[in-house]
């Protein structure tokens, strides 16, 4: 039983089920305190219910970069307990690998993060620049007292952040295979399409914005809305919901209200993909409004120090050369690329988060461990 495996249990066990931490930062602050780190939490949201937030940071003892470890100890509900082979929240091992909610999602790496932390601070007391933690329980949910408000109240503070490696499960088929090197940008519209309503058998005395909306609908599916880039995929539009209609079948409806979303490069803004929307509707003459969503704006850490000094320690760990990929969806990194430089994201394998059975392989949990702390002594030692 190594080190890290005794804390990965010991999260596991916790059912931190979004936004509720259920003590697993105290239990990080306190070992990471015991090697020099200052913890700072930082609870945000209502009264009835604060979401958890950690900020630690240990300072060495020569000028450097900070170099941030960020994730989550929240972890998505179970869904029915039934369908799982074992207790989602006692840690189960079989077939060499370990189960329970959150073991690749992201528990095995914040495990991993705070062991490789403990182990640097204790082989390197004098390093260079900082090591710091940014940790939360509110990724799972609406994000909306998490990470980002962690962000905004470090960006106030003035706190320089180089460096950030963000703990999401990013390999694919093997531990090592695979580093998100930015995320595209999400942004949603409901848009709505007001016509006429009337009886079916007198078309004459209605305007049904279905019909009158589908050619633009049309339009917007079939746009090439960038080209993407050397990172990024092209930016891609599709609808996820149509709702139009009283139900009855002699009916004409009076408005059609249609969801969509747009996954989007850096080729791309949110205000150029807005006037492009309008510019087609208003071409198909349409009465319509749009209310639109950011869910995430795109963002992208070229090859550079973090990048080359994360692949070299996956090299030397696995023997694995990563890909550097952009797909996937949003995560927290979107919110500390505003403050950070270089983001990346890398992780466990992520075959199986959010899934009934979740798990690990266990033989992968100290090589991670071990990829984290080479990083550090590639940045700072």
């Amino acid at each position: 039983m190594t080190t890290v495996l005794r804390l990965l249990e010991d999260l596991l066990a916790r059912p931190s089920v979004t936004p509720d931490d259920k003590g697993c930062q105290a239990l990080i602050a306190e070992r990471l305190g015991a090697v020099g780190f200052t913890c700072d939490h930082l609870p945000f949201g209502p009264d009835d219910f604060r979401v958890a937030n950690l900020w630690a940071v240990r300072s060495g003892s020569r000028p450097g970069p900070t170099i941030v470890f960020a994730g989550h100890t929240d972890v998505v509900p179970t869904g029915p307990l039934a369908s799982w082979s074992s207790d989602p929240f006692v840690p189960s091992y079989r077939d060499g690998k370990l189960y329970g909610r959150g073991a690749a999602d992201m528990k095995t790496s914040v495990a991993a993060m705070v062991v490789a932390a403990e182990e640097f601070a204790k082989a390197h007391p004098g390093h260079a620049g900082r090591v710091a933690f940014l940790l939360t329980s509110d990724e799972e949910g609406p994000s909306v007292d998490g990470t980002v408000k962690v962000v905004n109240a470090l960006k106030a503070r003035g706190e320089p952040l180089d460096c950030c490696i963000v703990g999401e499960p990013t390999s694919v088929e093997k531990l090592g295979d695979m580093i998100k090197n930015g995320r595209r940008g999400s942004l949603s519209g409901k848009l709505t399409v007001r016509g006429v309503q009337g009886h079916v058998a007198y078309p004459q005395l209605a305007k049904n914005p279905i019909h009158l909306a589908a050619p633009a609908l049309a339009e917007l599916a079939s746009i090439e809305w960038d080209a993407g880039n050397e990172y990024f995929p092209p930016t891609t539009w599709q609808i996820s919901n149509i709702h139009g209609g009283t139900g009855a079948t002699n009916v004409i409806p009076g408005e059609l209200v249609v969801d969509f979303n747009f996954r989007f490069s850096t080729a791309s803004t949110p205000e150029g993909l807005k006037a492009r929307v309008a510019e087609i509707l208003d071409h198909h003459l349409l009465d319509w409004s749009i209310a639109w969503t950011l869910g995430g704006e795109p963002f992208l850490t070229p090859v550079g120090s973090l990048v080359n000094a994360l692949r070299a320690a996956i090299a030397a760990e696995t023997g694995e050369s990563a890909e550097l990929s952009t797909t996937g969806g949003t995560s927290d990194g979107r919110f500390i690329a505003k403050l950070c430089e270089q983001v990346v994201e890398f992780g466990p394998v992520n075959a199986t988060i959010h899934k009934v059975d979740e798990h690990v392989a266990v033989d992968a949990i100290e090589p991670l461990k071990n990829i984290y702390r080479r990083t550090l002594e590639a940045l700072l030692a």
